[in-house]
Order: C-alpha cells, then sequence, then structure tokens
C-alpha cells in the first residue's frame, strides 16, 4: 500500500472514530428541563411571627347586632410546617370596645381578652386554612343594672380562619372566634346570679414572619 494511500485511510478511520464519540456524546447528554427554571421555590410558613388585628365583638352571630363593639389587638406565634400541614401556637391580646353580653337583669362589658391558642391547618402555597382552640381570660365590667361582675373570668375559644401570604414575610388572615366563658357572677337590684356567656369574634389582621 503507498503512503498515499495509507494516509487517505488514516483520515477516514479519526473521521468515523470523532463521528462516533460525537454521537454517543448526543446519546447521553441530556439537557436541563427548562420549566425548572421557571418554577419558584414552595411558599414557607414555619417560623415565628408577630402582628396586629381589628374586628367586631358581638353577642350574636350577627355582626351588626345591638350590644357590639369594636375590637383590636396583637398577637405573636410560631408555626411549624410539615408538607402542607401545619400546627403552631399563638399568643393574643385584645381590646373589646365595651361589647355587652346579657345577664339576668342587665348587661356587663367586656373589656379585655387575652388568648392562648393551639391551631392546625393546611397550607395550599401562599394560602393556609385552619383551625383553632384554646383558652381565654376576659375583664368584664358592669353595665346596665348590674353594679359588680366577677373581674377577669377563665374561658374557651374555638374558631378558625384564612391567611395569604405575601412577599417580605407578609401575610393577611381573616378569622372568626366563638369564645364561651361559664359562671360570670354579677349582682343586679334583684340579687346574684351566675351566667355562661357567649360571643362571637370577626376579625381580620396582618402578620410578619422572621
Amino acid at each position: 500500500m503507498s503512503l498515499s494511500a495509507k494516509s487517505i485511510l488514516f483520515a477516514a478511520l479519526a473521521m468515523a472514530a470523532a463521528t462516533n464519540a460525537f454521537a454517543a456524546d448526543l446519546t447521553t447528554y441530556q439537557a436541563p428541563d427548562a420549566s425548572a427554571y421557571d418554577r419558584p421555590p414552595a411558599f414557607q410558613w414555619s417560623g415565628a411571627y408577630f402582628g396586629a388585628h381589628g374586628g367586631i365583638a358581638s353577642p350574636k352571630l350577627n355582626p351588626f347586632a345591638n350590644g357590639k363593639g369594636l375590637t383590636g389587638g396583637v398577637q405573636a406565634g410560631y408555626n411549624f410546617q410539615v408538607g402542607p400541614g401545619i400546627v403552631g401556637a399563638e399568643l393574643e391580646g385584645s381590646y373589646l370596645g365595651n361589647n355587652e353580653v346579657r345577664v339576668p337583669n342587665g348587661k356587663v362589658e367586656e373589656r379585655f381578652r387575652g388568648a392562648a391558642k393551639a391551631k392546625a391547618g393546611l397550607t395550599f402555597d401562599r394560602t393556609l386554612v385552619y383551625g383553632t382552640a384554646g383558652l381565654t381570660m376576659t375583664k368584664f365590667d358592669g353595665g346596665k343594672g348590674v353594679s359588680s361582675p366577677s373581674g377577669w373570668k377563665q374561658g374557651y375559644l374555638l374558631g378558625g380562619g384564612i391567611e395569604q401570604g405575601f412577599g417580605g414575610g407578609l401575610s393577611a388572615k381573616i378569622e372568626y372566634n366563638y369564645v364561651m366563658t361559664n359562671d360570670v357572677s354579677t349582682t343586679t337590684s334583684s340579687g346574684k346570679s351566675k351566667t355562661d356567656l357567649r360571643d362571637h369574634v370577626i376579625k381580620a389582621g396582618l402578620n410578619y414572619r422572621f
């Protein structure tokens, strides 16, 4: 075989080897999923937060009934997130705007309330739907026809709400609480009595997570 023929044969073999290597690279290389770059990270509800709320406290479920009072206050808590589930705890203090609650032969006014609440719920990315329950301490003052309410009285709370997360650690919520306070002692012109009191609180609030 002549030198020129050998050169041509060598060049052909080298080109074939390079072509096979390039083809192998094409079969093993996979382009990254473009959707991975467009998918934002899942919203996180875990961590501590604090905020403020305002709303209406009323002895009736109808928030426009007589005897209602404007309420406002602050809250702080902590959430734990496991997958889409949330569990947490919250402390809350509220001014109840002299919400009037009926007792025998008169009415008492609710002035202040503190609450220690547990909550659990499900997240749908930036939306949290939750239920809550806890203990309350409510400060009562004398109202129409009542000379001496019992002062601070322990009660119970049940409720639920929905919270929407935004950027920068902010979120907004709407929450309903049903509060039960038993054996509230009062003195009226007809004597002393104890009454189980119930009221409804509808409130909106803002939280900041950090």
